[in-house]
């Protein structure tokens, strides 16, 4: 479970004080997949470092599996996956079996365990062939895939992932897909965040609308169906903005 709390993220810009969040609350159960929406500079970004202990909530507080995200950041750090949009987080150097190896041995995995991981996960996403290949060459897409293996190299229990789909192709994005909807059956918890309305649908059970910091909705996302009288989601996001939080309700 996470638990957002009044999380409010403040930045100071030279002498200008940026608010990025603005007391967000809202709760994701085991198991969920929440969809995560928002222009560019809602706070998507900055909520989601902020669950995975890499910021610090200015106020507010956040805890994932019942630990405190600043007190037991460690606990957190163990039991989280993370992928962020533009940031792989691999070594151009190293070969993507190599990365993979490095990050498992990160978590303490075991050799055999390693070994494995690295097996299922390359089959899963078609990377055999250039698995003892260093990552410097690899395109935008390859090394995407590898970045979302890295990810789960630890099988986490909570997953985030910003934009997990960017640079990869519709053959690989299905293959992101099917991963997730595996990984829901596993009884995993997931937030991404995503501009690709489509994929919302077809993947979470709720959703999280982020405007200018704020949260203007929160909930099930058959229940907004519901209330919307439509499924149109990119319909009902942009209404959603321009009504604001005036009619939120969790």
């Amino acid at each position: 479970m996470i638990e957002i709390h009044e999380v409010t993220k403040k930045f100071k810009d030279k002498k200008v004080h940026v608010t990025a969040l603005k007391h967000v609350s809202f709760t994701v159960q085991k198991g969920q997949v929440v969809g995560l929406l928002g222009e560019n500079g809602a706070g998507k970004t900055t909520l989601l470092r902020t669950i995975a202990t890499l910021l610090v909530p200015t106020e507010g507080h956040v805890t994932v599996a019942e630990y405190d995200s600043v007190k037991q950041a460690t606990e957190v750090k163990k039991r989280i996956g993370v992928l962020f949009g533009g940031e792989t987080g691999l070594y151009n150097r190293l070969t993507a079996r190599e990365n993979l190896e490095y990050f498992a041995t990160l978590y303490g995995l075991s050799k055999h365990e390693t070994k494995v991981r690295i097996d299922d996960l390359a089959k899963m996403f078609g990377m055999r062939d250039y698995l003892n290949r260093k990552v410097g060459d690899f395109s935008k897409g390859m090394r995407q895939k590898v970045a979302i293996a890295r990810t789960l190299i630890h099988n986490p229990d909570i997953i985030l992932f910003d934009e997990p789909t960017t640079g990869l192709d519709i053959t690989s994005s299905n293959v992101f897909r099917q991963l997730v909807h595996q990984l829901k059956r596993d009884g995993k918890t997931i937030i991404f965040s995503s501009h690709i309305m489509e994929e919302v649908s077809m993947l979470c059970d709720s959703v999280a609308m982020m405007h200018k910091g704020e949260l203007v909705y929160h909930g099930a996302i058959e229940e907004l169906y519901k209330s919307e009288g439509s499924k149109d989601l990119n319909y009902i996001f942009t209404s959603k903005l321009v009504r604001g939080n005036d009619e939120y309700a969790s």
